[in-house]
């Protein structure tokens, strides 16, 4: 098993069935950012694709439901994979992690469905800190 930790990039619905509603995107932001923890604590390196994308809309005077983010979204995302070694794919509708999903086969980049299926390198104690 190669020991070397992973960039994962965290791929699931962001926009997808929120009708353009701020909360419902910060909503399916939250659930992504949830899995990174556990991708951290199993030895690799979390990364998500609006973590990179929104600062780089809110720079241009734009946010996620400007026409803007069609040509920031998703070129982030690919960007991206081209630096990625993994991509765990989340549950839910979304073109967007289709696309990455589709992208990280044809390089022939592991894809996972359940954090359990990414390898544990055994870095970090796998409960969260306390305060």
């Amino acid at each position: 098993m190669n020991d070397k930790p992973m960039l994962i990039l965290i791929a699931g619905p962001y926009r997808s069935g929120t009708d353009g509603d701020t909360q419902a995107m910060a909503a399916n932001l939250a659930r992504l950012e949830a899995a990174a923890w556990p991708v951290f604590a199993a030895g690799h390196l979390p990364v998500i694709g609006e973590w990179i994308a929104l600062p780089v809309l809110h720079s241009a005077g734009a946010g996620p439901t400007d026409p803007l983010a069609e040509q920031v979204l998703y070129p982030t995302a690919q960007r991206l994979l081209d630096r990625c070694d993994a991509v765990l794919r989340l549950p839910g509708d979304s073109k967007g992690a289709d696309q990455d999903v589709a992208i990280a086969r044809r390089r022939g980049l592991p894809v996972y469905y359940d954090i359990a299926e990414i390898p544990d390198l055994g870095r970090q104690e796998t409960s969260l800190p306390t305060g």
